[in-house]
């Protein structure tokens, strides 16, 4: 091996090694020039999405018991409208028993006045069915037992009771 040999080996080993520090130079600058800024990018997209999903958690846990609050709004609503419509509907049976009493009193009296003018106008229909059989009678008899002078007299006092209010 001669000295120029070796010069060349010295030389190809140098390049080598010139060769790698410049490819591991040129890949440190790279790496510096892209990938951490898009690591850097990355890591702060991912921070954005955590902060955003961490904002979105707090919004919901907020409208969560706003909602829960709402929902026993709603239920203690729910038990006083309840509440009310049983004293509604207890008041409004009262009401309305009362209502059928009175109209059952009312009935009642009503008909009781009914059936008293029913005996008013039956025991009238009686005088008046007695008063025409009497006289039917009276017309068939009396003409035997009465002259002009007695049937005078009965006309006149008959009129004269009347006329009084006795009859």
């Amino acid at each position: 091996m001669s000295a120029e040999d070796a010069f060349f080996e010295t030389v190809a080993l140098w390049s080598q090694i010139a060769g790698a520090l410049a490819f591991l130079i040129v890949v440190v600058l790279l790496f510096r020039k892209y990938l951490i800024p898009a690591v850097k990018a990355n890591e702060q997209a991912r921070n954005a999405e955590v902060a955003e999903a961490e904002k979105r958690l707090a919004r919901m846990r907020a409208g969560c018991e706003s909602a829960r609050t709402e929902v026993a709004t709603a239920e203690s609503d729910a038990a006083e409208i309840r509440g009310r419509v049983d004293r509604v509907v207890a008041r409004d049976r009262e009401h309305t028993l009362a209502e059928a009493n009175a109209e059952g009193n009312r009935l009642i009296h009503n008909a009781e006045g009914e059936l008293a003018r029913a005996r008013l106008v039956a025991r009238d229909r009686m005088r008046i069915e007695f008063i025409e059989k009497a006289l039917a009678r009276a017309r068939a008899e009396a003409p035997a037992r009465v002259d002009a002078a007695l049937n005078g007299q009965l006309v006149e006092r008959t009129v004269d009771d009347l006329a009084r209010g006795r009859g």
